[in-house]
C-alpha cells in the first residue's frame, strides 16, 4: 500500500482514526476490571424446597412408609421451642466442629508427608506401603474398642476415630498424585542439575496440590460421618449424641433435629475446605 493510500484511508475514517494512528496519541483509560462475585444457584434453592414441600406432603396425605415420620413444619416447631434458644444445643455444635476439625487437622498433618514420602522414595514405600495396604480397609468404627482402650480419655478416643476417618482418605490421595507426575520431568530437572531437594520442592509439591485437594474434600465429609457414630457409641455430647438420644427416647422429630443439624454443619465444613481449595489452586477461581 502506498503513503497517499495510507493518507485516504486515515482522512476517509474521520478525526478519531488519525488521532488513534498518531505516534503521539494518549491510549484510552483502562477500566478497572469488575469483582466478579459468585452467582446464587437458584435452581438448588428450589430443588431444596421441593424436596421439603414433597417431603411435608407424604406426610400429610400419609404416604407408605410415612406414618410415623414428622414433617418438616413439626421438625422446625421443635427446633425452634426445644433447641434453637437453649445453651445445650449449640454447645453440642462446637462440641462436633472442635472434634472433626482436630481431627481433620492431624490427618492433614500426617497424611500429606506420608503420601508424599511413600511416592518419593521407592525404599520407604517397600518398607511401609504393604503395613499402610492391610490397615486400610478397616473401617473407622472397627477402631472404637481399641481408642477406648487405648486412650486415656473418650475425647481423646473420638478425635483419634476421626482422624482415622480422614487419614487413609488423604495419604493415598497425595500418593496418587505423586505417582502420576510424568518421569519426563524429573528426568529433565536432573539432567539440568537440580537436587532432589529442589525436585521436590519445585515439581513434586506442586504437582501434588489438586490431589491434596480433592483428598481435603473427601476426608471432610468422612470425618463427620465417622464422628457422628462415634458420639452415638463412646460420647455423651455433641450432634451425634444428640441424635441418638431422640432415638432412644422415641422423639422423631428429635432424631429429625440432629439429622439436620448435622447436615448444616457437614455443608458449612465442605464450604470453609472448599474456599481453601481455590486458595491452593488459583486458576480455579474463574470458574
Amino acid at each position: 500500500m502506498s503513503d497517499r493510500s495510507i493518507i485516504i484511508a486515515t482522512h476517509d475514517a474521520g478525526p478519531s482514526a488519525a488521532a488513534s494512528t498518531a505516534p503521539g496519541a494518549a491510549k484510552p483509560p483502562i477500566r478497572p476490571r469488575r469483582r466478579a462475585w459468585p452467582t446464587f444457584n437458584w435452581r438448588g434453592l428450589v430443588a431444596v424446597v421441593m424436596f421439603f414441600l414433597a417431603w411435608q406432603l407424604a406426610v400429610t396425605f400419609k404416604a407408605p412408609g410415612f406414618h410415623e415420620i414428622p414433617g418438616p413444619i413439626t421438625v422446625v416447631q421443635t427446633l425452634v421451642s426445644d433447641f434453637l434458644f437453649t445453651r445445650s444445643y449449640w454447645e453440642s455444635w462446637l462440641i462436633s466442629f472442635k472434634r472433626v476439625l482436630l481431627g481433620f487437622l492431624f490427618a492433614q498433618l500426617l497424611g500429606v508427608p506420608l503420601g508424599l514420602v511413600l511416592g518419593s522414595s521407592r525404599r520407604f514405600n517397600r518398607i511401609v506401603f504393604p503395613v499402610f495396604e492391610m490397615m486400610r480397609p478397616i473401617p473407622p468404627l472397627a477402631w472404637v474398642p481399641l481408642s477406648i482402650l487405648f486412650w486415656p480419655t473418650n475425647e481423646a478416643s473420638i478425635i483419634f476415630i476421626t482422624f482415622i476417618g480422614a487419614f487413609f482418605i488423604i495419604t493415598i490421595n497425595v500418593y496418587d498424585g505423586v505417582r502420576s507426575i510424568k518421569q519426563e520431568h524429573l528426568w529433565l530437572a536432573h539432567s539440568l542439575g537440580a537436587s532432589q531437594l529442589t525436585i521436590f520442592r519445585r515439581i513434586v509439591i506442586p504437582a501434588v496440590i489438586p490431589s491434596i485437594a480433592v483428598g481435603m474434600t473427601l476426608g471432610i465429609a468422612v470425618t463427620w460421618n465417622v464422628v457422628i457414630a462415634a458420639e452415638m457409641i463412646a460420647s455423651d455430647s455433641g450432634l451425634g449424641r444428640l441424635t441418638w438420644e431422640g432415638y432412644v427416647s422415641s422423639t422423631p422429630p428429635v432424631v429429625f433435629v440432629g439429622m439436620v443439624s448435622i447436615g448444616i454443619a457437614g455443608a458449612l465444613s465442605t464450604l470453609l475446605v472448599d474456599v481453601i481449595e481455590r486458595r491452593m489452586m488459583p486458576w480455579k477461581r474463574k470458574r
